[in-house]
């Protein structure tokens, strides 16, 4: 039976009781302001890593533009300043409410594979080759879906160019922007990769030296192409001179002569970049405590693997758990849909993937029956069939749950009419590929490594190893919840498999365990994922809870950080809450329109 939602609005009351401060975006051509983690006001609101990707966002919606144009702008911007999480050599998900028809649309502009591609992409001579050396190759890269996300949004819900919302982007590649800790560490990361690559090295370790934190880092190679395509298009990436460079770069990576790495060339062709297009494609959707949760269908398992898991939840009340009952139910509700995910989702092009199937609440109640308050299930476990629901069976096979990048990265953006926007993007690895576009100034993505090498198991059947056209299997878990066809709240993070915990703990931390949506987000994290043990952040690591888990037969491991998630989220007084991280990655910017009262 289904509780009403009047406990959980009361929680939305509270965090505008909470909130009455925040920040809004400073005045054209002058600095970002420091990053601030939530903000509250009138006229639209918009959550990014980045203050800089904020800003561009914020002087969208101030002039006028919705959600949509903001959001485009905001990820044009974080392809300047996160280059290595996301940009237009990468793709992602798009998830829209359209305030005037109370609907959710999606956009799958996730990566496919060249038209060459076959299950053996990353085998030879039958054996998997190491993910390194799949990861740093034109092997590795699909045909990049973020350019071709941004003309769709813009083409179906948009009011605004393309070239006028890349203006701010291109502006910040040219006239540069300040590096911080962050950018610094993950550029030393991926430092022995960059210095095998002429152009990466020159843009990246100029004079090889790493950057310093609060120097300007500037790309003009970038800015050009952001202005190209402003002026031709979109399609400039998939046809004509831009797409034979990628191209020419995939197949003939541009690799120092005197660099001893393996580098396997790729077989993307630029019939694959001009045949590349976006899916238009419903949501996901569950009911859960009363609301509407909003998210993306496969070839994304985000939207299926936390819509199963909310329905394994829904007949517990979450609310009167201790911490430790509490997070043993969700690390458990997680194990349990990650064994769903690794047999049944992939490219549902290529693949029969049971989404309706696996979003019943009828097939999570034999799933659910399967937790036990006393004692903790082992991993890996087998999968369930949602085609043919049984009690508590586990059916299939195990297997185990491959690799998937951790870096990527998540905006969400609200107007002033109500439309909102959760859009997460990526290049897959931090750094992607590690082969930056000579003369592009923009990194290629590595997202083919997201398909199996080879089955996970033997003899267990695997939806996602590699084929002609195929989209790799995703977690990005973009999502909308929505009370009466109106918007509650919004939320995504980078993380690779880890978005999915990600995204579901902020969820159940604000809707269950009554969290301020900045506090749900800060939450220390825990993640399962069908895996042997648990990766737990030092917050939980180091806490009590730890050991009344282990009581209970859970096991874990230590994870510095998971996750960056940011939200947003309506306040009874019609006002906008937005929300970012407190400390990871150096913190989030959360920035609304205005901040201290109706215009």
């Amino acid at each position: 039976m289904r509780r009403p939602a009047a406990r959980q609005l009361a929680l939305v009351a509270l965090a505008g009781a909470l909130v009455s401060t925040g920040a809004a975006a400073p005045p054209p051509d002058t600095a970002a302001p420091p990053k601030v983690p939530v903000a509250a006001g009138y006229g639209g609101a918009v959550a990014s890593v980045d203050a800089d990707a904020s800003a561009a966002g914020i002087a969208v919606l101030r002039a006028g533009g919705n959600a949509v144009d903001a959001a485009v702008a905001t990820a044009a911007a974080l392809g300047v300043t996160e280059p290595y999480s996301a940009g237009i050599g990468g793709g992602g998900y798009f998830v829209y409410y359209d305030a005037s028809s109370r609907r959710v649309h999606t956009i799958d502009g996730r990566e496919t594979a060249p038209a060459s591609a076959t299950a053996t992409l990353f085998q030879e001579n039958g054996v998997p080759i190491p993910f390194d050396q799949g990861q740093t190759s034109g092997r590795s890269v699909g045909v990049p879906g973020t350019p071709a996300t941004w003309k769709n949004a813009l083409d179906a819900w948009g009011t605004r160019p393309l070239g006028q919302l890349l203006r701010p982007a291109e502006k910040l590649a040219r006239d540069g922007f300040t590096v911080d800790a962050t950018f610094r560490a993950q550029t030393e990361l991926n430092q022995d990769r960059f210095k095998d690559f002429p152009d990466t090295r020159k843009l990246f370790l100029p004079g090889g030296q790493l950057p310093v934190v609060g120097s300007t880092f500037k790309n003009p190679d970038l800015a050009a192409t952001y202005a190209e395509l402003a002026r031709k298009g979109t399609g400039a990436l998939y046809r004509g001179p831009l797409a034979q460079d990628i191209v020419r770069a995939v197949r003939t990576p541009p690799v120092d002569p005197a660099a001893t790495r393996v580098v396997r060339s790729g077989d993307l062709t630029t019939a694959d970049l001009s045949a590349y297009a976006t899916k238009r494609q419903a949501p996901t959707q569950v009911a859960y405590r009363g609301l509407d949760v909003y998210s993306m269908a496969p070839s994304s398992s985000g939207g299926t693997t936390v819509g199963e898991a909310l329905n394994i939840l829904e007949g517990t009340d979450l609310s009167k758990l201790s911490e430790a009952q509490y997070l043993h139910r969700y690390i458990e509700a997680s194990r349990i849909s990650f064994a769903d995910r690794g047999r049944w989702v992939g490219d549902p092009a290529a693949e029969q993937v049971p989404t309706r199937e696996l979003l019943s609440q009828r097939y999570a109640d034999t799933r659910a029956c399967l937790i036990r308050p006393d004692r903790a299930l082992t991993s890996p476990l087998a999968p369930g069939d949602p085609r043919h629901p049984a009690p508590c069976a586990a059916t299939g096979q195990v297997a185990p749950t491959t690799y998937e990048g951790e870096n990527t990265t998540h905006l969400t953006v609200a107007d002033r009419w109500g439309n909102v926007v959760s859009y997460t993007l990526t290049i897959e690895s931090t750094g992607g590929s590690a082969i930056t576009v000579p003369g592009r100034g923009f990194l290629l993505n590595n997202e083919l490594t997201d398909f199996s090498f080879a089955p996970a198991a033997p003899g267990v059947p695997d939806p996602n190893l590699p084929g002609p056209g195929k989209r790799p299997r995703s977690s990005m878990s973009p999502t909308i919840v929505l009370k009466d066809g109106r918007p509650v709240l919004a939320v995504g993070s980078p993380g690779g498999a880890t978005i999915i915990t990600t995204v579901l703990q902020t969820l159940l931390g604000r809707l269950d365990r009554g969290l301020p949506l900045v506090d749900a987000i800060a939450a220390p994290r825990a993640s399962q994922r069908n895996q042997t043990t648990t990766e737990l952040e030092p917050g939980l690591w180091n806490s009590p809870v730890r050991t009344e888990l282990e009581a209970l037969g859970q096991g874990f491991r230590q994870n510095p950080e998971i996750g960056a998630a940011t939200g947003v989220e309506r306040l009874p007084d019609g006002r906008w809450l937005a929300a970012a991280e407190t400390t990871r990655r150096g913190g989030g910017s959360a920035m609304v329109v205005h901040p201290y009262g109706k215009p």
